[in-house]
This record gives structure tokens, C-alpha cells and sequence, in this order.
């Protein structure tokens, strides 16, 4: 099969790999639609270390070619989503209810439910080995598109859960630092959560375009206002809840300052280095403030209960597939992305 294999930094591209089959507890899924994520430009850039003959990707829709002994429920031909998270099910920490900290069987590991694209092969490849089918295949609804859900074994559902751990209340006020994929849908996130309002905060024309048209309430460009400032004066004091979407000291930092007093910052961020709280931001650390990190949520139960929101109608997150891109053209696919060529905001990438 032609698969997206990582050999090296800036060093990847489509290769020919043997098909995988499935095992015991696995299946295999012909991919019909993929995407790029930032993680996988952390992946290509190497700074993210993952192995070297990796398939790389983790954001898929497809359908069931094969099923391993044990799997049961399913059938080949049937329409499946799979998370990017696909936590085994059984562990400590699965059954905890920390599914991305999944411990393989045992106790937790931290990102342990991030396998796809990470420890084992991934999505951007016509065919994909699913660990843990029984724990991940969630079957697709009769009329929704792979256009239609595609987003939500990722982006989606790591952006919605920054407003979930952020603990958004009817009527709060929420600032999100960066309006790229992930930062516009923790905005979406929060509305859904009841927010009264959302305020977008980014420096990229077509990102801030891009909140205005999926409904975020106030846009700020820090390329030309103190948002600190602003937020404060248009909620009276601070933020209920500040949620940061990019993974950058200084974003962090105002996500802090943006705060009221017991407030909450949600971070979302994939960060590096050094991080620093100021002591005065965080009041000292008497301030009653809460800091929480999430990484996305997965398994077959997180995708259900995203897909009905999306047959529902209440999230519509086709506007944010600007590009589409076949496989065999995937490294001039990963271009456009990486360098934000055309107000690209997520591609589409079909094998």
C-alpha cells in the first residue's frame, strides 16, 4: 500500500509499505479521508521525536476491511471513525475515566492513549491496523459525510474538551488565545458549554476571518491592541475562563493575565522548553486560580456523542476544510499547511 512514512527531519513522503493485517482485539480500515495536523508538522519539523519508518497522521475516516479475532460488532464494509486517541479500554486509567493517559493494560502513562501516528502506524495511508477495536471504531450515521466528521477524531474533540476541563458555565465570558484549528474549536466548545461570550484572540488575517464566520463573539488582533487590557475592560475585571490553544510562554502568560480572580486557564498547548508562571499574574499563588491541561479525548464513546452533535446540527465544522489534496500529492499538501499559503486552515487528504 502507499503510505506517508517519516525517515528524518524535513525527510518524508509517500513510499510503498506492506499492507498491515489484523491481529488479535484489531482491525484494519481502508482510509478514505485524512488530514494534516499541527502535531504531524511537529512530527516532520523533529520537534516531536517519533521513530524513523514511521507511517505518520491520526485525523481518518474509513471503512472496515478486516477484523481480528475477538472484535465483535462490526462488520466489513461498515463506515467507521476512529479517534486519535485509541486507548485500550481496560486499563487504570481507562477505567478511571483518563482514557488519553491510557496505560496499555496496566496503570497510566502519560499520552499513552496516542498510538496512531505516534508509536504505531497512522492515518495518512490507504490502509490503517486500529488497536483495541472494540474500544475505538465508532460507526458512522446514516447520512452524515466523511467531510461531515472527519474533524472530530481530533481537533474537534481536543478543542471542545479545553472548554470542558476549563469548567465553562451559562453566562461566563471565555478567552481563546489562537483561532488556528484547534483554538476555533475550543471557541465553538465554549459556546456549546453555554458561554454568553467568546472572545477570539489571534494575528493571522484569515484565521481572525475565520472566527468571525464560525460565530466567535469578539475578535482581538494583538497585532494591534493590548488584549490583556481589552479583555479586562470588556468583562469588568477578567475572564472567566481563559483557554490557550498554541503552546507559547507569552500566550500562556496573557491567558493568566486575562483571568479574573478564580478564574481558570485551560491549556491546550503543546509546549517546550522552559514554561514560567509570573507571580503576579497568578496573584502569588493566592489568587484561587485554576491551571488544567487536557490532551484529546478518544475512544468510540467520545466520537459517538461528538457525531450526534454533528447530525444534530448543532457544529458544522466543514467551513474549516479549505484545501483538498489527493495522497500521492501529500508533500505539497503538507507545504501550503506549514506555511499558511492561501488562508489554509485544514486540508483534506484522500488516498
Amino acid at each position: 500500500m502507499r503510505a506517508t512514512v517519516f525517515r528524518g527531519v524535513d525527510q518524508f513522503g509517500l513510499e510503498e509499505v506492506e499492507q498491515p493485517h489484523a491481529g488479535a482485539g484489531e482491525a484494519v480500515v481502508r482510509v478514505t479521508l485524512t488530514t494534516i495536523c499541527g502535531t504531524d508538522l511537529h512530527i516532520v519539523r523533529g520537534e516531536y521525536p517519533v521513530k524513523p519508518g514511521l507511517v505518520i497522521g491520526h485525523e481518518m475516516v474509513g471503512v472496515v476491511e478486516e477484523l481480528g479475532p475477538g472484535v465483535t460488532g462490526y462488520r466489513p464494509g461498515q463506515r467507521v471513525l476512529v479517534g486519535a486517541i485509541t486507548p485500550c479500554g481496560q486499563c487504570q486509567a481507562c477505567l478511571s475515566g483518563h482514557l488519553s493517559q491510557c496505560g496499555h493494560g496496566a496503570g497510566y502513562e502519560a499520552l499513552g492513549g496516542w498510538r496512531l501516528g505516534n508509536t504505531l502506524n497512522g492515518a495518512q495511508a490507504e490502509f490503517v491496523r486500529i488497536p483495541f477495536a472494540q474500544a475505538n471504531l465508532a460507526p458512522i450515521p446514516d447520512g452524515l459525510t466523511d467531510e461531515q466528521v472527519v474533524l472530530l477524531a481530533d481537533i474537534a474533540s481536543t478543542g471542545f474538551s479545553g472548554a470542558e476541563s476549563g469548567g465553562v458555565r451559562l453566562g461566563d465570558t471565555v478567552v481563546v488565545f489562537a483561532q488556528g484549528p484547534i483554538g476555533l474549536c475550543a471557541s465553538i466548545g465554549a459556546r456549546l458549554m453555554g458561554a454568553a461570550r467568546v472572545i477570539g484572540v489571534d494575528g493571522d488575517e484569515a484565521r481572525l476571518a475565520m472566527a468571525r464566520r464560525m460565530g466567535v463573539d469578539v475578535v482581538l488582533d494583538y497585532r494591534s491592541q493590548d488584549v490583556v487590557a481589552e479583555v479586562k475592560r470588556l468583562t469588568g475585571g477578567g475572564a472567566d475562563v481563559a483557554i490557550e490553544a498554541l503552546g507559547t510562554q507569552q500566550t500562556f502568560e496573557n491567558a493568566l493575565r486575562c483571568l479574573r480572580p478564580a478564574g481558570t486557564l485551560s491549556s491546550l498547548g503543546v509546549y517546550s522548553g522552559k514554561l514560567q508562571l509570573p507571580y503576579d499574574a497568578f496573584a502569588a499563588g493566592l489568587g484561587d486560580h485554576r491551571v488544567v491541561t487536557t490532551l484529546c479525548p478518544g475512544g468510540k464513546e467520545r466520537m459517538r456523542r461528538l457525531m450526534d452533535l454533528v447530525q444534530a446540527r448543532r457544529v458544522d465544522l466543514t467551513p474549516l476544510l479549505t484545501h483538498r489534496f489527493a495522497l500521492k500529492d501529500i508533500r505539497e499538501a503538507y507545504a501550503l499547511f506549514g506555511q499558511r499559503k492561501d488562508g489554509v486552515f485544514k486540508v483534506a487528504i484522500r488516498p
